[in-house]
């Protein structure tokens, strides 16, 4: 049986290690929040369909 060593005086490495050991996953769960864009804000973003359709050149006969 190992001897009882306070987290505190154990070394860096040693730290690091209990610390992965005691650390779960998630899993299939991702932790970012998400939320729906404010549909009322100003978007900087242009929009691609309209730049697809004023590249294609003039109607000439």
């Amino acid at each position: 049986m190992k001897k009882f060593i306070p987290q505190e005086k154990l070394s860096k490495k040693a730290r690091r290690a209990l610390a992965a050991k005691q650390r779960k996953t998630w899993g299939s769960m991702n932790p970012v929040t998400r939320k729906p864009e404010n549909l009322k804000s100003y978007q900087r973003k242009k929009v691609s369909y309209l730049d697809d359709f004023y590249d294609t050149e003039p109607f000439s006969l």
